[in-house]
């Protein structure tokens, strides 16, 4: 129960951690997008005056040669008057070419502002005007051979291209981990599902359809009442149930799958970290004419002990039994908890041992056996109960555990016809008249605590309805108690009238 309520805690914890996350990333791209349609102001943007530059010079495949360089040197009063543009002409003045018909791009100046740039030189050396590309030598040259293709342009594009896909890439890395997410959650959501319905269907069509074990031995089977109703009940996408009836000594057989939870991503992967295992736990309801005082358990060492602590009724009634000498004994890996050791003899048949937990068997056919628990003191409404669990192997070797399911028929007609001795009988009485009055003693005081409870309750309701009265209401309710108090004690005369 720990194990469960533990995984089903991890399992909402990571689910409220994945609904966080959408949120945030929701939150994160509405303020991207808020940021983004904000204007931008004059003077603020480099970049924005780099590119403008480098998408002036971008029109088109234009080969043009080197330009003369001229370098001019500027006077003081040039550096505090306001510079004065000049036309794209005077600062590349291209030779020119007769075979090329085209004019060269040209860089202006058009944005200058006198207050940000005061003290700027204004004839600037044409290596200044060239683009950043150009300065680097990765895009273009103008010194460059004009017959030669634009190739350093082309790669540099590419690498571009490659940089902002690898930017785009990261700038929705947490989108694309969310969406994988979700599409393998979905995927083993489906897939999971799928192999616990064939789990439950190869183990139905082994052991309740026609000419099976539970069809020789029950008279209805299937969870309705004709005999074309469905066999298997699904309450969940890993909880499916068995019902049969109609058979001597018992009024009815309730088996119950809990399989993995494969469809849940979360619980497949805490699985691989603490494995568990496909359990069926079949429940035969006995008669109460049909079952006498027995109460047993079979488990492995460590199991029973857990039972014998959490068990009502084998903490009351059962304890450990030694390994009798003289006769075959179960493996010892499993523990005997029984009434008596005559109960556990009488139980534990060569038949047997012979076909699960003798010591040549059980390695072969109990290695999915995990415990047996009969007792005619089980809590609730069915007090005499069978109840036997078994770990389930995959679909392919369903036909290993035969031997397990037919413990279940078995066990019905020995304990329904067993018949402790009259020794055996007698101890079982008295512990159970023991435990009957022990019992007893704890509803009464239980009975008792409720009672003292609510004196308590009522005093405490009286002495603050006092302390919510007036003085002039208080101190008449006391003169009322006195006077009470004064006729309860006062001595009473009996008047006699004389004749």
């Amino acid at each position: 129960m720990a194990k469960k309520s533990s995984l089903s805690l991890l399992r909402r914890l990571l689910h409220v951690i994945t609904l966080l996350s959408v949120c945030l990333l929701l939150i994160h791209r509405i303020s991207a997008t808020s940021a983004t349609n904000q204007p931008h102001f004059e003077g603020f943007d480099a970049d924005e005056d780099d590119e403008f530059v480098i998408e002036s010079n971008d029109v088109g495949p234009i080969r043009y040669r080197t330009p003369p360089i001229s370098l001019s040197e500027p006077t003081l009063e040039s550096r505090h008057e306001n510079p004065n543009p000049k036309p794209d002409s005077q600062i590349l003045s291209p030779v020119s070419d007769p075979n090329l018909n085209s004019k060269p791009a040209s860089t202006s100046f058009d944005y200058w502002d006198e207050d940000e740039f005061e003290g700027i030189p204004q004839d600037l050396p044409p290596e200044n005007i060239v683009t950043k590309e150009s300065a680097t030598g990765s895009e273009f040259d103008l010194s460059s051979d004009p017959e030669k293709p634009d190739s350093g342009k082309d790669v540099k594009s590419e690498v571009s291209d490659v940089t902002s896909l690898v930017n785009l890439l990261l700038s929705y890395s947490i989108e694309i981990v969310c969406v994988i997410f979700l599409i393998v959650f979905a995927i083993n959501y489906f897939t999971g599902k799928r192999d616990n319905e064939n789990l439950a269907l190869a183990w139905a069509s082994k052991f309740a359809t026609k000419d099976s074990i539970f069809d020789k031995n029950f008279s209805l089977l299937g969870v309705g009442e004709t005999e074309d109703s469905p066999l298997l009940l699904k309450e969940g996408n890993n909880v499916f149930k068995f019902y049969a009836s109609g058979r001597r000594f018992c009024s009815g057989l309730l088996a119950t799958m809990e399989l993995k939870s494969r469809h849940d991503l979360i619980s497949r992967l805490y699985n691989m970290v603490v494995p568990c295992k496909d359990e069926i736990t079949f429940e035969v309801y006995m008669n109460d004419d049909a079952m006498d005082h027995v109460v047993f358990a079979l488990a492995r060492k460590k199991l029973a002990k857990i039972m014998q602590k959490e068990a009502r009724d084998l903490q009351r009634f059962a304890v450990q039994v030694a390994p009798p000498s003289g006769r075959k004994w179960v493996v010892e890996e499993l523990q005997v908890i029984s009434e008596s050791k005559e109960v556990a003899g009488d139980l534990i048949t060569d038949a047997v041992l012979d076909q699960v937990f003798g010591d040549k068997a059980f390695d072969k056919f109990g290695k999915g056996f995990i415990s047996l628990h009969f007792s005619d003191q089980h809590l609730g409404s069915n007090k005499k109960m069978l109840v036997l669990k078994f770990a389930l192997p995959d679909a392919i070797h369903m036909a290993d555990m035969s031997r397990l399911v037919a413990l279940v028929p078995y066990y019905i007609d020995l304990i329904g016809r067993y018949k402790p001795s009259s020794q055996a009988r007698s101890k079982t009485e008295a512990a159970r008249l023991k435990v009957a009055q022990e019992i007893y003693k704890e509803l009464q005081n239980a009975r008792q605590e409720a009672l003292q409870q609510k004196k308590v309750e009522q005093r405490k309701k009286l002495e603050e309805a006092q302390s919510k009265l007036s003085a002039e209401a208080l101190r008449k309710k006391e003169a009322k108690e006195r006077t009470r108090q004064m006729k309860k004690f006062a001595p009473k005369f009996k008047i006699s009238q004389a004749h």
